[in-house]
């Protein structure tokens, strides 16, 4: 959980957790072929890629088990899916996170609980979680992206295996989330901390709007969640040294046809993108294929932490909403709560002789 504080007429529904009414899926996706339409352009030429874009997609990360062998689903496939998901969340109170609706959905589970703490895992009874956040702080779902994962490469719609090394190092770093989960606040997430949200941000529904904007020299991609701009220069210089390592890395900008290519490399060492080490590259393209969607496509390259690259498309829809400050900073009252909250259940854990947390 992110420890800040947000005001977002983006993100926050009137009422609860909704569904979105039924969307068309034709609305999402690409002009009909044989028809004229082109992405207005700005001032010197170049596709207008300017506003806000949501990702509120049902669509989970990777293909699930029920939809095996399946890439894409039918119109009437996706309304019974909407159906089902409508269903899940009933009862109107609890927030589903992520991927969760739709496993719930498939599972065809009702009026399902809070599920926030299974970090991207599968929903199963013994996930269990604090249920500290409720249906307020999630907006509508959109159910228009026919597509049954939103890994397109490889074509089976799964992130490809961790490497022996990573597999490895993730088995090391769970070893010290359980005995050191909160001995300072180093040992926590740097989002926790407020410190950097990362990049790509795939989750949706939860601060996943964006706001690009551009100049004939570069391009600024403002993220909701954190409040991170990057400003991506446009056919200029190459990447900084190697030796130079920020949290979002480097980025380099140039336009392919219509299409923007944003090219990044040197990410810090720790902590990138699902723990991916420093040789993490992403390329990013943004492509315009209809008055209210953009197609953001990112492939994912890390010889040290996958098998092979991977690449995800992700449909944004416009939006007409504005996006506020995320306000969060480092050392906040949510850190000072959790390290207290660990202080506490050591001396509980001292007290009844069951020893330390550790």
């Amino acid at each position: 959980m992110a420890v800040g504080i947000v005001v977002s007429a983006a993100s926050s529904p009137a009422a609860g957790q909704t569904l979105a009414s039924a969307t068309p899926a034709a609305a999402a996706k690409e002009a009909p072929a044989g028809t004229s339409w082109t992405a207005p352009r700005t001032a010197d030429g170049r596709p207008d890629l300017g506003g806000v874009w949501t990702n509120n997609n049902i669509t989970p990360l990777e293909r699930p088990k029920q939809w095996q062998g399946k890439a894409v689903l039918t119109e009437q496939e996706l309304a019974e899916l909407k159906q089902l998901a409508a269903s899940v969340v009933e009862g109107g109170d609890d927030a589903i996170f992520g991927d969760n609706l739709v496993l719930l959905a498939l599972e065809r589970k009702k009026n399902a609980t809070s599920r926030d703490g299974c970090a991207g895992r599968a929903v199963t009874e013994e996930c269990v979680t604090s249920g500290n956040y409720n249906a307020f702080w999630l907006p509508t779902r959109d159910f228009y992206n026919l597509r049954t994962s939103l890994v397109i490469d490889p074509a089976d719609g799964r992130v490809p295996a961790l490497t022996p090394d990573a597999q490895q190092r993730a088995k090391a770093a769970a070893e010290q989330r359980r005995l050191h989960p909160a001995d300072g606040p180093e040992d926590r997430p740097f989002g926790e901390r407020c410190l950097a949200f990362g990049i790509p941000r795939l989750q949706a529904a939860y601060m996943s709007y964006m706001q690009l904007f551009q100049t004939p020299t570069h391009v600024a991609i403002l993220n909701e969640l954190g409040y991170e701009v990057r400003i991506v220069p446009i056919d200029g210089p190459a990447h900084v040294g190697g030796d130079i390592r920020q949290w979002k890395g480097d980025s380099r900008g140039r336009w392919d046809g219509d299409t923007l290519v944003v090219e990044t490399a040197n990410f810090p060492r720790n902590g990138a993108f699902m723990g991916a080490t420093d040789s993490l590259r992403l390329v990013e393209r943004f492509t315009r294929v209809s008055p209210e969607i953009l197609n953001y496509e990112v492939t994912i390259s890390d010889p040290k932490t996958w098998e092979k690259p991977w690449t995800i498309l992700i449909p944004v829809k416009r939006s007409s909403e504005q996006i506020y400050e995320f306000a969060c900073h480092e050392g906040n009252h949510g850190m000072a709560g959790i390290l207290a909250g660990a202080r506490a259940e050591e001396r509980t854990l001292g007290e009844s002789g069951s020893g330390s947390t550790r």
